[in-house]
């Protein structure tokens, strides 16, 4: 379909004529939406009447669907504003798609919590983007736990917001942790219409991203099952072991060490399932261990490097180690504290002769 031929006329007695940039834009989200979701994401759109939205044929090729979904936003007067909810819903329902960091805000000494007041919070955000940059769209949706959602496609003081490159917050109102998409620049201007907008003194990065943005918010909210912060070794015991029925002529090998594991493991993980975090890093500015004669380092530099641990699901593949015989239990504080410390970007120095770490601190 050409870029010509999307530019109808819609209602006779409106006289609209749908820009053919919303209309790419709405084409092209709707091709990225999974065929067996078209329906139901139109559907949450609520744009379009249960009767135009039984006129689409899902079992055609997506472009033809795509093409359909067009012309009835033609009919219906879209604008930007709707393009842009549906985008809204589809990154809300594949929100596991972009990289999310945790920012943290705080108040001033001796100041007070506000009561969160919606409408003001969002005059107060639009006000501080608008008054700094004129070219930017800015839209809000609100969802379940008190999550406000804020879509912003940025321009620049002589071209129009891209859409194509929007920058998604999901900030929860009574709480002054707020979740950000990757963004490079315009993050000053965003972050101070956040502590504006939300009635804080300061903002900054808790060296925390994932994909999973619910997992964050299970570590910043403080739910998941990690209970215990710290291993302390208990007798065998005390330790309460359900009996297992085995066969009498299968000899168990290192049984007692086994359930060593076992105990240690939940101790330090928890029962349940842990927070989905795909990676850490660490960076390292220490000192190089090894024998004077080597002369592998001839002047007292710190050795830098940086260890990056991947895994979809590193704190689950943390927690098998130990189990599979590939580590010993306890593992290392520094794999373990992820959750407890709200954060999986380290830097580890050299201090006062003796390895630390950022995560072992307050």
């Amino acid at each position: 379909m050409s870029a010509s031929g999307r530019r109808r006329r819609g209602a006779l007695d409106s006289g609209f004529t749908m820009d053919e940039t919303v209309a790419e834009y709405i084409r092209r989200t709707v091709l990225k939406i999974p065929r067996h979701e078209i329906m139901e994401i139109l559907t949450m759109w609520e744009f379009l009447s249960k009767t135009q939205l039984q006129t689409i044929n899902v079992h055609q090729i997506k472009e033809r669907i795509s093409q359909e979904v067009v012309k009835l936003c033609e009919e219906n007067s879209a604008s930007i504003k709707q393009a842009a909810i549906l985008d809204m819903i589809y990154n809300h329902t594949y929100r596991n798609k972009k990289v999310w960091t945790v920012y943290q805000m705080t108040k001033a000494v001796g100041e007070e919590t506000d009561s969160f007041n919606l409408a003001d919070f969002k005059y107060k955000f639009k006000r501080s983007l608008r008054s700094a940059l004129k070219n930017v769209t800015i839209n809000f949706r609100e969802y379940e736990d008190n999550a406000i959602w804020i879509r912003i496609a940025w321009g620049t003081q002589y071209t129009k917001p891209n859409q194509y490159k929007a920058t998604y917050v999901v900030y929860h109102s009574q709480t002054p942790y707020a979740f950000i998409s990757s963004l490079r620049s315009s993050l000053s201007l965003l972050c101070q219409a956040l502590v504006h907008a939300s009635n804080y003194h300061d903002i900054h990065e808790m060296e925390l991203r994932s994909r999973c943005i619910d997992s964050l918010k299970d570590i910043v909210f403080k739910r998941y099952n990690q209970t215990f912060q710290t291993y302390h070794p208990r007798l065998l015991q005390e330790r309460n072991v359900a009996p297992e029925k085995v066969d009498p002529r299968i000899i168990q090998e290192n049984k007692r060490e086994k359930e060593r594991i076992q105990s240690v493991n939940q101790e330090v993980f928890g029962e349940g399932l842990q927070p989905k975090i795909e990676f850490a890093q660490y960076k390292l500015e220490t000192m190089f261990k090894g024998e004077p004669e080597m002369n592998v380092l001839t002047e007292k530099e710190p050795f830098r490097c940086v260890v990056k641990f991947s895994s979809p699901h590193l704190l689950e593949a943390l927690k098998s180690l130990a189990p599979a015989g590939m580590a010993d239990a306890p593992l290392s504080p520094l794999l373990t504290c992820i959750p407890q410390k709200a954060r999986n970007y380290f830097k580890i120095k050299e201090r006062k002769g003796i390895l630390s770490a950022s995560c072992l601190g307050p």
